[in-house]
């Protein structure tokens, strides 16, 4: 939902100016012209100041510094690693609401959709899955539902292992939501959409001082989404109030929540026929229309930050979160050469000469209740300091974690079918029915896990002298985890694991608007990361990523548009792989090379430009389970995004671009393969001083592709949007 928080005609039309200009300006400042609290005055390297003129940037595509490298705010130049922030106005733009959405403008990323026991965002980083690698304001965020965008002032993208600063998991990187924070100023957005296909949403945005240090603020959305799918409908809502003391101040205290409920239709996609999705009509739902999935979030964070001079600076936050998950949901399993529910069923990429009007699709459900709680407590310490004519930026810290996790399976057979088969329905032109009242529901089994973390690491960011900067850091874990099942093996396995994780990095900065720099960085990931395990991996000690990097990132046309570009080479090189007699061992080689480049920023005054490009060369190397030598699930080898938009007078603007994915795989063993797509957007919108009225077109010649892929049964795909009209109206009170 598009909520400007500023009219495009108010803005200055001059060029960013250097970096240099802004530090110097900084100097004779006010506090209350210092930088908002999303750009805390501590970064090394202050932001370019923007052509918006506004402390919040919301129209401003280019980011200058992000926390996601280094875990305090730290310029993109001084971060030996490739990083993609995609600030709220490019969201804005394209009334990018959900998180999937949003996370289309991130080369090299691909969305999953739900999957065995997963469910709510999942998302392949580099080809490495990143579902347990999602953090909210700097910690995991590891709860299974689907994210919106409504409190979000941006989202953060660190590629590569980086187990240094997040602990287990962050293979392909890891992806940071940074909330909105208060300010010292007040303000009242009202924003309002209604779209093709029965889709409505209002988001609200309030903000007040209560005193000269001190603010509130609260944003709150609630949707009803319909879909081109012939059955989807979603109705979701949320609230996330915060408030922060001693704005300014040497000691900032700020407590926060997120409230947010979704009712959402599960869609487990199409079967595949013949090595490709089944050839049936993009609105082809297979399931009942009284499918679900219910999930509630509750996430309640405390942080304080104290600094007691400008070198040392202390800082200690705690968040609590609660997850839960009711899903009645219903998936294409088996596709079938007769309706009867033991007629026989193809495999391998469903590959027959059978007429697709005579084939048949079994409906298996995935019924769960799913519960997750976590605690995390970190606390770290800044100290800026000389050694002679050497600079260091230490960091140090320590983070503490506990989570827990159940997950109630359940099957649903109709009577006279075989066990968990709901029924069979045509592969074309499926009926569409509520689940039959007959259907005979057994809890089976109850998963139980829980883990703890402690985590030790060091960093020290060294300047030699004007241009070079080496980086170099360590940490500690060690992860404790166990689980009990009810039913399935094994009714109780636990391990503890420690492992140490480094970071380096040369950097060479020849002006302020260049930086070169090689990095290295490691990361692990113990059998039970998700805190679920397959059965004979519990003794098993971690999977080791490693990551090779170099890259440059240019700022260029006056410092207005930031240019970065990367080569890399990520590499599990002890993955767990199956055996013939169903043993698992940690003997398998998945490496994923490849190049990136990324623009975001101003060519003009008036032009803006924010997108990437991706090509991955993904290969499994060695492998017992008959997939050595192919391509990894969901890796496609090119992937393009491009989002311009031109501001042609001072109230009218005009934008779009495409994204373009090239063909991927829905498993690893290549049975099935997706087909690439290109789809492009469109928006036109009119500001005035007090609103705007914005009209957005999603998927503007109304491509038929296919969006999120799930490897299971064969590998099945989720059809994207058909063509949506957007409008929407936002409107400021101050």
């Amino acid at each position: 939902m598009a909520v400007f928080a500023t009219p495009l005609f108010a803005q200055t039309t001059t060029p960013a100016t250097p970096a240099a200009q802004v530090a110097q300006a900084a100097t004779s400042a006010s506090p209350a012209s210092q930088p908002s609290a999303s750009q805390p005055s501590e970064s090394n390297t202050l932001p370019a100041v923007k052509v918006t003129g506004q402390v919040d940037n919301a129209t401003d595509f280019q980011s200058d510094t992000s926390s996601v490298g280094a875990k305090v705010p730290t310029a993109l130049r001084d971060i030996p690693q490739a990083v993609t922030v995609i600030p709220k106005a490019v969201l804005q733009s394209q009334a990018a609401n959900s998180f999937s959405d949003a996370l289309r403008n991130v080369p090299g990323i691909t969305i999953g959709a739900a999957e065995g026991g997963q469910i709510g965002n999942n998302i392949n980083l580099r080809g490495f899955s990143a579902r347990t690698d999602i953090y909210l304001d700097g910690f995991r965020d590891r709860g299974q539902y689907y994210r919106d965008t409504f409190n979000l002032d941006s989202i953060d993208v660190l590629y590569g292992p980086s187990s240094l600063y997040f602990g287990r998991g962050s293979t392909g990187g890891v992806i940071n939501q940074v909330s909105k924070e208060p300010q010292l100023k007040k303000r009242a957005d009202v924003s309002v959409q209604a779209g093709t296909h029965d889709r409505y949403r209002t988001t609200v945005d309030l903000d007040t001082p209560i005193t000269d240090t001190s603010a509130f603020r609260i944003n709150a959305f609630g949707q009803s989404l319909g879909s081109s799918r012939d059955v989807m409908k979603n109705k979701d809502y949320g609230v996330a109030p915060e408030v922060k003391f001693g704005i300014g101040t040497p000691t900032e205290i700020t407590l926060s929540a997120l409230i947010q409920h979704n009712r959402d239709q599960p869609d487990y996609g199409v079967p595949p026929l013949n090595g490709h999705p089944a050839p049936v009509n993009r609105g082809t739902f297979y399931g009942y229309t009284d499918d679900r999935t219910i999930q509630d979030v509750q996430t309640f964070s405390a942080r304080i930050k104290h600094r007691f001079n400008e070198d040392v600076t202390v800082r200690n936050q705690t968040q609590f979160s609660h997850y839960s998950t009711e899903a009645r949901a219903t998936n294409a399993a088996s596709v079938l050469t007769g309706p009867l529910s033991t007629s026989t069923a193809l495999a391998n990429g469903n590959f027959t000469n059978i007429d697709p009007s005579k084939l048949f699709v079994k409906l298996q459900g995935k019924d769960r209740n799913i519960n997750d709680h976590s605690v995390y407590n970190s606390t770290d310490v800044e100290w800026k300091f000389n050694t002679g004519p050497v600079k260091h930026d230490l960091l140090a810290g320590v983070d503490l974690s506990h989570e827990t996790y159940s997950n109630q399976s359940f099957t649903a057979t109709s009577p006279g079918m075989t066990s968990n088969t709901i029924g069979v329905v045509p592969l074309i032109n499926p009926p569409y029915t509520t689940r039959p009242a007959n259907v005979k529901e057994v809890a089976t089994n109850l998963a139980e896990s829980s883990a703890n973390d402690v985590g030790l690491y060091l960093n020290d960011t060294i300047s030699l002298g004007e241009h070079w900067k080496v980086v170099g850091g360590v940490r500690w874990d060690r992860y404790e985890a166990s689980i009990k099942n009810s039913i399935n093996l094994p009714g109780y396995a636990t391990r503890t694991n420690y492992f140490t994780s480094v970071r380096g990095g040369i950097i060479y900065q020849p002006a302020d608007w260049q930086s070169y720099y090689v990095s290295y960085g490691t990361s692990f990931d113990p059998s039970l990361e998700a805190l679920t395990l397959t059965n004979g991996q519990q003794n098993l000690p971690p999977e080791h990523n490693k990551s090779y990097e170099v890259g440059a990132k240019l700022d260029l046309l006056g410092g207005g548009l930031s240019v970065t570009q990367s080569l890399f080479s990520i590499e599990k090189t002890n993955a767990r792989t199956a055996n013939p007699d169903g043993s698992y061992t940690l003997d398998g080689d998945i490496r994923v090379r490849g190049y990136q480049l990324g623009l975001a920023g101003h060519i003009t005054s008036n032009w803006q430009v924010f997108g990437g490009y991706t090509y991955m060369d993904g290969v499994i190397l060695q492998a017992f389970d008959g997939t050595q030598g192919k391509t990894p699930a969901n890796t496609p080898r090119n992937t393009l995004t491009l989002w311009t938009t031109y501001q042609f007078t001072p109230h009218w603007e005009i934008g779009g671009g495409p994204t373009y994915m090239s063909s991927r795989y829905a498993a690893n063993n290549n049975f099935v393969q997706v087909g690439g797509y290109t789809r492009w957007d469109a928006m036109a919108a009119y500001h005035a001083k007090r609103y705007d009225v914005q009209i957005n077109v999603l998927n503007l010649t109304d491509k038929n592709y296919y969006d999120a892929l799930i490897p299971s049964d064969g590998g099945r795909a989720v059809p994207g949007y058909g063509r949506t009209f957007l409008a929407t109206l936002n409107y400021r009170f101050f």
